[in-house]
């Protein structure tokens, strides 16, 4: 299993070593001693899976503290494009977002600590799955539009689906005007 850095920090890319041969393949999705090695948590409370046909846009979603969750995603069958947005006020990378193509083939994983607003476009029909290291509490839950001008994130779909409540959410700049000084 490699574990690699992204350009924003906590932000981190699993491959695992798959294992192929002519019956199929095998690979681990978790491995409590190799996360610690590599400082990933070890404890998650809730997993989470979805099907999303080619084209939804899912997020900009996160949970406000104390029930703010870190998530491990990856895809089981499909591809997404997986965006996290720093949402930590007071980092350095406040407001700028990572980009990480998860897929089935590679069968990579994206670990997003605390502190990210998180979504995904399936770029293929795919079944996306997600390990949270906090329960969902629906009072706790917050969200960034997905299409924010300021953000610019290229989500690399013309056509999106979007559901009515992501339609709804409010920008990075009016969502943090109204919660910070």
């Amino acid at each position: 299993m490699q574990v690699i850095k992204k350009s924003i920090e906590g932000l981190l890319e699993i491959i695992p070593t798959v294992y192929k041969d002519e019956r199929g393949s095998f690979f681990e999705t978790y491995n409590k001693q190799l996360f610690e090695a590599n400082g990933l948590p070890t404890h998650f409370v809730q997993d989470n899976q979805s099907f999303s046909k080619k084209g939804v846009v899912r997020g900009l979603h996160f949970q406000r503290a104390p029930y703010a969750q870190g998530k491990l995603v990856r895809v089981i069958t499909g591809r997404v494009l997986d965006i996290a947005v720093d949402i930590r006020p007071g980092s350095v990378t406040f407001g700028q977002y990572e980009a990480v193509e998860l897929d089935s083939e590679r069968n990579n994983m994206f670990y997003l600590p605390e502190g990210f607003a998180h979504g995904f476009v399936a770029l293929e029909d795919s079944i996306f799955s997600y390990k949270c290291t906090n329960l969902y509490h629906k009072a706790s839950e917050g969200g960034i539009i997905w299409n924010d001008p300021e953000l610019n994130i290229d989500w690399h779909v013309s056509d999106p689906i979007v559901s009515e409540k992501d339609i709804q959410l409010p920008t990075f700049k009016a969502y943090f005007e109204q919660i910070l000084p």
